[in-house]
């Protein structure tokens, strides 16, 4: 294999695209990137990096026996050398001996000359191309050229730095050569000629430059794969060592390409066509038995035969599980694999990104949608587990002129996450999503150019593009669809679990209106201004008159109000803490009022690019469910950086809790409590006497509670009907505060 340094003479086939699951971690431990700045910033607990869940197709640029040098298809750049481990370098290695040749690396530069190198022994010659002769292609020390005549020579490195010429001998007269292809061995090369219209190919070998014809009345453009024992070409085979005369078999044609022969068998990979539902896979089809086999399963993208007879394919389950194997010849003629390199998912620009209950949610371009894909934090928020695919591939969401925050997500607590979405006729839709790759929900919002402004658990807040239109959209426990809740005149308003704030009659108060009872709670903020802007979070409530005007938070709790700075520039309150970004340093800050004094520090700086003009999810997200903050920094990393603020005691945001007419295995209980941070968990059902029949346990998705009862007791019997009483024992994942413990009755039956 011949390294060109213009990269002219480099073979890039289309590789058949196939999509994978995304199901591996793409994220790393903490090392705080490079800041702006004297201001001493706090550490970064992790980063993640979202990745392609297509796999990536590799080109390699060289193979040899004791490794190969590969890059992206996708990207041009010096490439990634992979060693063989426990590979032993010859203990000579030259042109006088072309068996070493498997490890020479040939550079041309279009001139004059061929430098070349043994790669483990550090050998190295020259080949000077005679004038008059033109370069074809190298196999091993071997290089191949063509005169002005049609000739083919085989030049190779002498001893006393001069260059020997073979001219090829043994060409039918009157044949025009059309291809010359190096393969699984450096002992030959393959020629592709035609004479009177007919197209024919044979092997040269390259000790003496002697030609046999070995196929004929093959395609114009021949597929060809050899080894030392075999030839094939355009699904033609032979025995390298036949009688001369020795008619080619024929072999039963496939939808898919020839990839190498090793040992005995002819390799046969990318398909132009799977069954649904399957995944594309390297086959062999033995060349001596006519039997075919799986080499390796889940693989395609590009394949290449080495010149020590054997190949390199990718495979792997997933884009995040995608490794280079190296197929080798067995003493039997049969095939052994090795997995020999890892290579890492192409990186996805990151287009939106949210937060909620311990989980990192992220927007990006996958195929021919978008995708949200998800990241699990542990409780001090750094990344753990995979990333994974939590919604469907989705059409390009709503983005309105200007608006550097798109898609709108907002992360709702329950492993789910809400965003717009405009059909071809310009219906506006409130989705819901995350649970899962075909998780969805959605509702018409009878509107169009319009905003998400808040959300928990089923409840969604909607702002519509037509003046004066607000909207609460529910989506209920085990609902395909959603339903518009509340309609009223729009006003700054939040939601938090089932509660609505809005303005109240006077100007500075503010009314939380609870969407299930109807009961209302008042709160006076001291300030008689226009509100604005209003965000709840537990006990506490944010509230701003605008840029000019004043702003702060209000801890229903302690009754009392702290101010906070205002300013134009968005921000988002958190457990006991509010974030904002300063537009002119690019600095984002976080505001303690945990104690009840507003203490403001700087937790990052942005990049000075791509500036938020549409929401404070554009660039960064705060966990309002007592997590940290995250933020998209250089290179495509967001970065995640804790609060160190105290959070709030665990609490109960809105159930949905029932007794269902019958439970089975396939329809079970299925209730959900919305709590306000993420939490591990006990259910235990008894019978009204307190005998307990049933324990289940579990961790959160996000901070949201969602057990499954099949009506069976811990022994695995059926349950008695009749009336249970049930409890629920949360227990926060961080370790602040107290256990919550609920309870209630079911009737079964």
């Amino acid at each position: 294999m011949t390294r060109s340094r213009n990269k002219a003479i480099r073979s890039r086939r289309l590789a058949t695209a196939v999509a994978a699951g995304a199901v591996a971690l793409s994220c790393a431990a903490a090392a705080s990137p490079a800041q702006a700045g004297p201001v001493l910033l706090p550490s970064p607990v992790g980063f993640v990096t979202l990745r392609s869940e297509q796999p990536t197709v590799v080109h390699y640029m060289w193979a040899g026996a004791s490794g190969f040098q590969w890059e992206p298809r996708s990207s041009a750049g010096p490439g990634t050398w992979v060693d063989y481990p426990g590979f032993v370098p010859p203990a000579h290695a030259g042109p006088d001996d072309l068996a070493t040749g498997t490890d020479v690396v040939s550079t041309w530069d279009e001139g004059a000359e061929v430098a070349q190198q043994h790669r483990s022994t550090g050998v190295t010659a020259t080949v000077t191309i005679p004038a008059g002769q033109t370069y074809r292609t190298t196999s091993g020390w071997s290089v191949l050229t063509q005169d002005a005549s049609g000739t083919p020579h085989v030049l190779r490195a002498a001893a006393d730095g001069s260059t020997t010429d073979l001219p090829v001998t043994g060409l039918p007269a009157g044949a025009r050569p059309t291809g010359y292809l190096p393969g699984g061995s450096v002992r030959r090369a393959a020629l592709v000629y035609t004479l009177d219209g007919t197209t024919s190919v044979g092997l040269v070998d390259l000790r003496d430059g002697t030609f046999r014809s070995y196929v004929t009345g093959v395609a114009a453009d021949p597929a060809v794969r050899f080894n030392d024992r075999w030839l094939v070409a355009d699904w033609r085979h032979i025995r390298v060592d036949s009688a001369p005369g020795t008619e080619p078999g024929r072999l039963p044609r496939s939808p898919a390409e020839l990839v190498a022969v090793v040992g005995d068998q002819l390799l046969i990979g990318n398909p132009t066509f799977v069954l649904p539902g399957t995944k594309p896979a390297l086959t062999a089809l033995s060349l001596t038995t006519g039997e075919t086999g799986t080499v390796l399963a889940n693989s395609y993208g590009e394949m290449v035969p080495t010149p020590d007879g054997g190949a390199l394919a990718t495979a792997g389950p997933s884009s995040f599980d995608w490794n280079v194997h190296r197929i080798t010849p067995t003493a039997d003629g049969s095939t052994a694999t090795t997995k020999v390199a890892r290579v890492p998912a192409d990186r996805v620009p990151v287009e939106g990104l949210a937060m909620a209950g311990g989980e990192l949610f992220l927007d990006g371009r996958q195929g021919n949608g978008h995708r949200i894909s998800g990241f699990a934090l542990n409780a001090v928020g750094a990344p753990v587990g995979p990333q994974t695919g939590r919604s469907p591939v989705l059409a390009d969401p709503t983005c309105l002129p200007g608006d550097a925050a798109c898609p709108q997500l907002e992360a709702l607590g329950d492993g789910r996450v809400a965003q717009l979405y405009t059909d071809s006729s310009g219906e506006e839709y409130v989705t819901r999503t995350g649970l899962g790759t075909a998780s969805l929900q959605s509702v018409s919002a009878g509107d169009s150019r319009g905003r998400i402004v808040g959300g928990t658990g089923r409840y969604v807040l909607y702002d519509g593009g037509t003046p004066g239109v607000q909207k609460v959209v529910d989506f209920p426990r085990g609902a395909t669809t959603g339903k518009v809740l509340l309609s009223r005149n729009r006003t700054a308003a939040a939601l938090w679990g089932q509660v609505l704030w809005t303005p109240g009659s006077t100007k500075g108060s503010i009314t939380g209106r609870d969407l299930k009872t109807g009961r209302t709670t008042a709160v006076v903020t001291g300030f008689r201004c226009r509100l604005t802007d209003i965000q709840a979070v537990d006990s506490r409530l944010y509230w701003s008159c605008g840029a000019a005007g004043p702003a702060g938070v209000y801890d229903r709790a302690a009754k009392r109000n702290i101010p906070v700075p205002a300013g134009s520039a968005p921000a988002r309150l958190g457990d006991g803490f509010l974030v904002r970004e300063n537009r002119t340093t690019h600095q984002l800050l976080l505001t303690d009022v945990h104690t009840g004094t507003a203490k403001t520090s700087v937790l990052a700086v942005l990049p000075t690019t791509d500036q938020n003009t549409g929401g404070s999810n554009g660039r960064w997200a705060v966990d309002r469910f007592g997590g940290p903050i995250a933020y998209l920094g250089y290179d495509g990393k967001v970065w995640i950086v804790p609060s160190r603020v105290p959070t709030s005691p665990l609490a109960q945001l809105e159930a949905q809790v029932y007794s269902p007419s019958a439970i089975t295995r396939s329809a079970p209980w299925a209730p959900v409590w919305q709590l306000s941070k993420p939490t591990s968990w006990t259910l235990t059902l008894a019978t009204p006497s307190g005998t307990v029949r049933r324990t289940l346990t579990g961790t959160s998705t996000g901070a949201s509670v969602r057990p499954a009862w099949d009506g069976r007791t811990d022994s695995g019997g059926a349950a008695a009907t009749g009336r249970y009483t049930w409890k629920l024992t949360a227990r926060p994942r961080d370790g602040q505060g107290r256990n919550l413990t609920l309870t209630g009755t079911i009737t079964l039956g």
